[in-house]
This record gives structure tokens, C-alpha cells and sequence, in this order.
């Protein structure tokens, strides 16, 4: 049993659980070549970051080349070769399959990319693909990276695409940590899951920072928040196909406990980052569903100002119709005398009745007649 207390992470990979200095989203990690860290070079010019040596958790050797890791390691025996690549070529791929006898179908996942976190064993080999994430906190997304991990007797080796983890940190941390980095090759793979499961932390706080920001939005009638809620959306369904997966590859882990003898204390390493893991997939299934949530709440309050938008217009448009009516009421009343008094006003010599002595009474009466009964049939047609 484990000396630490409840809840409590194991001593041994207590230090690996946040880098010790945050590094500006966006920029490229490093890889330590000594006692300190160097400056990651950028991808286009080399893909090595990293070579190195190890005997009884202690850095022996740091080499620039393949070729010099291979032959140091050859000419050392009980060392661990622990080298970092990011986006290697094809030969270099095909070189460390060479040498370490990689299998045909891993080097070909590790080349393309673009893989489903798994776990799998060719041979004496394991062959472990990660999902990673950070969060970008200026354009408030959620960057993944893909990292492959080869794991075998005396050698690890991790391809990186992309700018997450950060695995100087890990690799600082475990040289800071002999007697952990002294127990071979799984422990370097369970201090990287660690820190591939911890880096999930601060994307876990930052959606829910965007998913918080994204409820006052929702209320207060912003109408880009449906963009927002969709993007994020497809963040987190990103976010599931990274941790998903993980609970599969601790178990196929756990299971090889007994066949392949695993240290004690390494098992509760490996017990610790499944409980984080627990921890972080019930976290983003709570997002989706959230999200979910506030969609149909954003639809309904969509719906509902459309309806008053609507309902509005229909006011408005009956309101203008009512005063057109008036209008056309009060012209046809106004017609008829002045229809009446443009005939009159013709001045013909020959006119009938224009000599009459009842002519000028007549028409007047004629023109008030009129008025009045439009004026009475538009009243009854509540025109007026």
C-alpha cells in the first residue's frame, strides 16, 4: 500500500504535474540537452530535439545525431536511449525502425498522423498514440497536437506533430527524479501520459470560462453566439476522440501489469493518471451536454425574438392599412363635390340647367347627399 494519503498524488510523480514556468501559448517547447533547456529549433530545420543517454536515472551522454545515439548505445550497455523527434522524415523514421526494430505499420501511423489514441504491442515494443491539447487564450480555442510514443526494453522515443505536450517539461522533471527515470522505459511512458492528461487542466478551465461567457451572451441577445456555441461544439466532440480513448489504453496497460512485471510503484503512477483521467472525460461529456443545452435555449430565445419581430411588423402593418383606409375614405367623400364642381365649372355657353334657379341649391344639396352617405357607409365599414 502506498504511504502517501487519500486523494493525494504518489511522491514519486508529485513534480511532474505542471511545468514549472508557463510557457506563452503559441511558441515552441524546448528539450533539455543538459543541465538546462535549450530553445526547441523550428520544424523545418531539424526534427531532432532531443537524444539522449540515461544508466541508473542519470543523463550519461547528449548526442545531435541518430547515428551517434545509436553507436553511443551500442558501445554502453544498460542504458536508456530517450529521444524526441517532431515531425521526423521519412528516413529518419525508417532509420529508427532500423535500429530498434520498430514495426512497418507504426512507423506508417507515426509518418501520416492524424491517428485515434491506442495502445499496441508489436512484439517486445509498445507503440502508444496520445491526443494533446492547450489552450489558446487570445483566439479562445483549443489546440490538439498528436504525439507517438515507441516504448521498449532500453528506449523510448516520442514523434510529435504539433506544439502540444510539452515534453521538455517532463523530461526536466524525470532527469530531477532519478529514482523514478531509474525504473526504464514505463516510467517515461507514464510520466508522459501524465503530463498529456494533466495538460487537459487548464483546456478544461478555459471551456468552461468560454461555456460561462457563452450563457450571458445567450441572454443578452448577442447574435454571434451561435457561431461561438458551434465552434466550441466541434471542440469538444475533438476534445472526446482525445480522452475517450484513454480509459482503454490505461486498462490494456493494467492488464500487461503481471505478464510483463511492472513495478509496484509504477502501477500506482498509472492508477493515479486513470483517476484524471475519469475526472477529465466526465468534465468534457458535461460540456457537450451543456452545450447541447444552451443551443436549445439559444433557439428558443432565437425563436421568440423572431416572433416578437414578426409580431411587431403585423401591428405595424396593420396600423398603416387602418390609416390607408381613412385616406381612401376621406378622398372618395371629397370626390363627389369636387366632381360635381368641376362640371360646373366648365363654363360652356350651352349647359343644361345653367340658367335654372334651382341649379345652384340642387347641386349643392347633390354634393351633401353624396358626401354623407359615403361617409355613413364608410363609418358602418368602420373605415372611419
Amino acid at each position: 500500500m502506498s504511504s502517501d494519503p487519500p486523494g493525494r498524488r504518489p511522491r514519486g510523480l508529485r513534480g511532474l504535474r505542471k511545468p514549472a514556468k508557463k510557457r506563452p501559448a503559441g511558441t515552441q517547447p524546448a528539450e533539455t540537452t543538459g543541465g538546462s533547456a535549450t530553445p526547441e529549433p523550428p520544424a523545418e530545420n531539424t526534427t531532432i530535439i532531443s537524444a539522449a543517454l540515461y544508466r541508473d536515472g542519470q543523463r550519461v551522454s547528449t548526442h545531435d545525431t541518430l547515428a551517434d545515439a545509436f553507436r553511443q548505445q551500442r558501445a554502453a550497455s544498460g542504458t536508456l536511449a530517450w529521444i524526441g523527434l517532431h515531425r521526423p522524415t521519412p528516413e529518419e523514421l525508417v532509420t529508427l525502425a532500423s535500429e530498434f526494430d520498430l514495426h512497418p505499420l507504426a512507423i506508417e501511423d507515426a509518418l501520416e498522423a492524424h491517428q485515434r489514441p491506442k495502445l499496441e504491442r508489436y512484439g517486445g515494443t509498445l507503440f502508444v498514440v496520445l491526443r494533446a491539447a492547450r489552450y489558446l487564450d487570445d483566439p479562445e480555442e483549443v489546440d490538439f497536437g498528436e504525439l507517438h510514443v515507441f516504448v521498449g526494453r532500453d528506449f523510448v522515443i516520442t514523434v510529435r506533430h504539433g506544439g502540444a505536450p510539452d515534453l521538455s517539461a517532463v523530461r526536466r522533471r524525470m532527469e530531477d527524479t532519478p529514482e523514478l527515470l531509474k525504473r526504464g522505459p514505463e516510467a517515461v511512458l507514464y510520466a508522459i501520459l501524465d503530463a498529456v492528461v494533466d495538460g487537459y487542466a487548464p483546456v478544461v478551465d478555459g471551456v468552461q470560462n468560454d461555456i460561462d461567457e457563452i450563457e450571458t451572451e445567450v441572454f443578452g441577445g448577442d447574435p454571434r453566439v451561435s457561431r461561438r456555441i458551434y465552434e466550441l461544439s466541434r471542440e469538444m466532440v475533438e476534445f472526446q476522440r482525445a480522452t475517450r480513448p484513454l480509459n482503454g489504453i490505461l486498462e490494456g496497460l493494467t492488464a500487461g501489469f503481471e505478464k510483463y512485471a511492472i513495478d509496484e510503484e509504477l502501477r500506482r503512477y498509472l492508477r493515479d493518471v486513470a483517476d484524471h483521467v475519469v475526472h477529465i472525460t466526465e468534465r468534457v461529456d458535461g460540456f457537450r451536454q451543456a452545450l447541447q443545452d444552451i443551443l436549445t435555449v439559444n433557439a428558443t430565445l432565437v425563436n421568440q425574438q423572431q416572433n416578437a419581430e414578426m409580431r411587431a411588423l403585423a401591428e405595424a402593418g396593420f396600423e398603416q392599412n387602418e390609416e390607408v383606409k381613412k385616406i381612401s375614405a376621406w378622398a372618395a367623400i371629397l370626390f363627389a363635390p369636387t366632381l360635381v364642381g368641376t362640371i360646373y365649372g366648365m363654363n360652356f355657353d350651352h349647359m343644361p340647367e345653367l340658367h335654372w334657379v334651382f341649379g345652384y341649391p340642387v347641386a349643392i344639396v347633390l354634393m351633401a347627399v353624396v358626401c354623407t352617405s359615403l361617409y355613413l357607409v364608410f363609418k358602418r365599414r368602420r373605415w372611419l
